[in-house]
């Protein structure tokens, strides 16, 4: 057990539970030696976070892992026990590769382009989160990916508005948000089961925080379906 999981979760507050990092290494079982970063523990020191991420953190895809938009993984440490239950194992604080374990954060809560105080940072919702196969290669679960991306509860990415210190005991309060932006969850079902739905995506594609890499993907999809159209 690591010295930062003797925290217990209050319920009324949000916070950090852990900072987390983690180095390169080779997945486990792969048919060719995969690289990534996703094995993260929690750290009790101060850690730097920069406009690209923390220091001591790596991430070995960067096309599709960490820079400006993805700076910082936030999972709900609310989602632990059903993950607990599906893969009938103990997870620890970083278990889903998250930089940052906190609670009252949930997907349905938080919003694109939310603003947040993170010790001695100002940290802004880019995106939600979208695990690829690294996630389930690490447990050997290769379905979970899918189960992320069918609940909605992925988790999301903050980029960094202002540099600064961060430790598990920071300061973590939203100080500002937009109730005509949409929440993180309902970008969740816009992405993978609102392919089709070309007025949702839109309505996504006019938040102005949106991550770029989902703007390009959505552009792409609008493009799809209108060219459909004229055939």
């Amino acid at each position: 057990m690591t010295l930062t999981q003797n925290r217990k979760p209050d319920e009324n507050k949000t916070v950090v539970l852990a900072v987390n990092v983690g180095q390169l290494q080779a997945l486990p079982g792969q048919k060719r030696e995969v690289m990534s970063g996703i094995v993260k523990h929690p750290i009790s020191s101060p850690v730097y976070l920069s406009f690209t991420g923390m220091t001591g953190d790596a991430q070995a895809d960067l096309e599709h892992h960490g820079g400006p938009d993805k700076a910082v993984c936030v999972y709900d440490y609310s989602r632990y026990p059903a993950l607990e239950q599906l893969m009938d194992r103990k997870l620890d604080w970083g278990a889903c590769g998250e930089n940052l374990t906190v609670e009252g954060c949930m997907e349905e809560e938080v919003r694109i382009g939310d603003v947040y105080e993170l010790g001695g940072a100002t940290v802004q919702v880019s995106q939600p989160r979208q695990p690829c196969f690294k996630l389930g290669a690490r447990y050997d679960y290769k379905e979970l990916p899918v189960y992320f991306q069918d609940s909605g509860h992925t988790g999301f990415y903050f980029r960094v508005l202002q540099e600064g210190e961060v430790t598990s005991s920071a300061t973590f309060r939203r100080i500002s948000t937009d109730p005509a932006s949409m929440t993180v969850l309902e970008a969740n079902r816009i992405m993978h089961q609102g392919k089709q739905d070309a007025i949702a995506m839109r309505a996504l594609l006019a938040i102005p925080t949106l991550a770029d890499s989902w703007k390009q993907t959505l552009l792409k999809r609008l493009a799809k379906l209108e060219t459909a159209e004229q055939d």
